[in-house]
């Protein structure tokens, strides 16, 4: 299964490879195209290859990035079977587009944590302690997901925060932890527990506050619009929740 982490040419041809074999068996062939939100990118890689599994012939391929900036290439363009988001909003961008085939169906739920590196040694214990002089804190940016999720966090709890960076995806504001460039990151659990071995997750309440909900569409100019429909079936299906719930996510 093909991973690509950033999507830049919009507008382009789909292959002649990307077509269903209309078999009567029910399963599909060619490739399937899933621009996904970064936050998913472990996830999907593994239902991606058992999608695959399952449907012999079949290959996914998975474009992952900050759900706003996967939203503008599709509308622009982009030659995408599935959009997964990491919020409603900017699926709407799809949507009001009139670029989704059928209603979002919000397939998992994500909450906020805090990243430090292993063993804490800031002695992070909340998002106030995030505000302390010369701590050093990443975020993503506010108009994607995972930044927006944090404004709400952190004027739910009073707390004003300048971070020393603002980044375009939540892996982004991760990989400042794990390079040891910022003390702390507002991240996803999922997120945190797929670093487990370099960070380690910092629960605060007002999380709780700031839980985002993940839609899933078929697209409707999708070039294999039977793997499309397929491939999001299988993401609500039972298999696939439990890779989910595996990896950190709620059930939707």
């Amino acid at each position: 299964m093909a991973v690509v982490m950033a999507l830049t040419v919009a507008g382009c041809g789909a292959g002649d490879d990307r077509a269903t074999d209309g078999s009567g068996d029910g399963r599909v062939t060619g490739t399937v195209t899933v621009f996904a939100a970064a936050s998913l990118t472990e996830s999907f890689r593994r239902i991606g290859e058992d999608f695959e599994a399952a449907n012999p012939g079949s290959a996914v391929t998975l474009n992952v990035a900050g759900s706003s900036a996967l939203a503008n290439q599709i509308n622009q363009g982009a030659p995408a079977d599935v959009f997964a988001s990491a919020a409603p909003a900017n699926m709407a961008t799809v949507t009001e587009a009139g670029n989704a085939d059928g209603t979002p169906a919000t397939f998992a739920r994500n909450q906020l944590v805090i990243a430090v590196p292993r063993g804490n040694p800031g002695g992070v214990t909340g998002l106030a302690d995030l505000s302390r002089p010369g701590v050093k804190v990443a975020r993503c940016a506010d108009q994607v997901p995972c930044g927006a999720a944090a404004r709400t966090a952190l004027d739910t709890a009073g707390v004003a925060l300048t971070p020393v960076t603002l980044e375009q995806d939540v892996r982004g504001a991760l990989a400042k932890v794990k390079l040891g460039e910022v003390d702390a990151a507002v991240v996803y659990r999922s997120d945190v527990r797929a670093a487990s071995a370099d960070v380690t997750a910092v629960e605060f309440p007002e999380s709780a506050r700031a839980v985002n909900d993940y839609p899933i569409v078929a697209l409707k100019d999708a070039p294999n619009p039977a793997g499309a429909r397929a491939f999001v079936a299988y993401v609500r299906s039972e298999p696939a929740q439990a890779v989910l719930a595996e990896a950190g996510f709620q059930a939707p």
